[in-house]
């Protein structure tokens, strides 16, 4: 048996019903091991927040299996939320409580004394960089501060599994370093995190290993080094005149493998890098064409992920495809939330 502290097999989430059901997550197996950051890599609506609300407990799956800390996500539900920490996208943080109120809150939501839910919460102020503000109300805090709250407020019970959605979609440059810093610091102490996020550098930066995953499909796993290895040679990106790209194109053809770039751009793999560059662009001036621009890359993540689903993640989800699905998966979810609301 392993012991390792996130496993999933099949796990399968729809929503909607007939005709209309989307499946959000489709097949997932997933492999988190002990002290280790997976980065969990995918546009919007491919499935990454609803496979983090299964394995939290929020959703129960449609079908397959997880267990979270050594329980069943669904067996043993309470078991699992009081062992994990939580930061989602759209956590409810009371506008109206200060930064210390809601952290004593906290605390004694998870049994703490009031002495140890003091200790333990100026602890987590200090360490998150808001101690002057913990006197505020939060609905002054800015948004990489109410971030940075919502991880102090994860971590009052100090879980041995993180897991951070989309941590800092929104945030300014210098407080998502911030924030990428602390969850470094987190690992270090021997918390295993997952972190669901959309961004490439934030993957390659903080995660051991990454999974990337396309609608509700994992299509790659492993670490970022072994991913971009795999892609092989460097991209040359050219821009020709646009009633040029077909014949671009087919001189590109005779130096390496054609592969996916952004819209208006063409791509080729050079196997001998800024070495063949200078050919490239002979044959192209040559042939008559005019290149406008070009760029030699070594292989990012961004070039795994285009080689695995054959578009680029930056501006993924706007086709109608990705856009339907991502809001077919919204509503469903907001819907819930709706019920559950209701019956509370």
């Amino acid at each position: 048996m392993s012991d390792s502290p996130i496993l999933a097999s099949g796990l399968v989430r729809h929503f909607g019903s007939g005709a209309n059901i989307v499946k959000a997550v489709d097949g997932v197996d997933l492999e988190v091991r002990q002290g280790e950051i997976f980065g969990f890599l995918g546009p919007n609506g491919a499935g990454k927040s609803t496979t983090v609300r299964m394995l939290t407990t929020l959703l129960k799956p449609t079908s397959g299996t997880a267990t979270v800390a050594g329980y069943d996500v669904v067996k043993n539900a309470d078991l699992v939320r009081r062992s994990i920490g939580v930061a989602l996208q759209d956590a409810a943080i009371d506008p109206l409580m200060t930064g210390r109120e809601l952290l004593a809150l906290q605390a004694v939501l998870y049994g703490l004394s009031k002495n140890a839910g003091k200790n333990r919460g100026e602890e987590l102020l200090e360490r998150v960089g808001l101690t002057e503000a913990a006197d505020r109300r939060v609905g002054t805090y800015s948004g990489g501060m109410r971030r940075r709250l919502d991880l102090a407020l994860s971590l009052v019970h100090e879980p041995t599994v993180l897991f951070l959605d989309e941590p800092t979609t929104g945030l300014d440059p210098m407080s998502r370093l911030t924030l990428w810093e602390e969850v470094k610091r987190l690992n270090a102490g021997g918390t295993t995190v997952l972190l669901t996020t959309q961004y490439l550098e934030e993957a390659d930066q903080l995660a051991d290993r990454v999974a990337i995953i396309d609608h509700g499909r994992i299509v790659r796993q492993g670490a970022p080094r072994e991913l971009k290895a795999m892609v092989g040679s460097p991209t040359l990106s050219i821009k020709v005149g646009s009633d040029q790209t077909e014949e671009a194109r087919s001189i590109l053809a005779r130096f390496g493998d054609l592969r996916t770039t952004s819209e208006g751009t063409l791509g080729v793999g050079l196997a001998r890098g800024a070495e063949d560059v200078a050919t490239v662009i002979r044959a192209l001036d040559e042939a008559g064409l005019k290149v406008r621009h070009l760029e030699l890359d070594e292989p990012s993540l961004d070039d795994v992920f285009a080689e695995a689903t054959g578009y680029r993640l930056e501006g993924a989800g706007t086709t109608d495809t990705g856009k339907k699905n991502s809001d077919a998966v919204d509503a469903q979810e907001s819907k819930g939330r709706r019920k559950r609301r209701n019956r509370s």
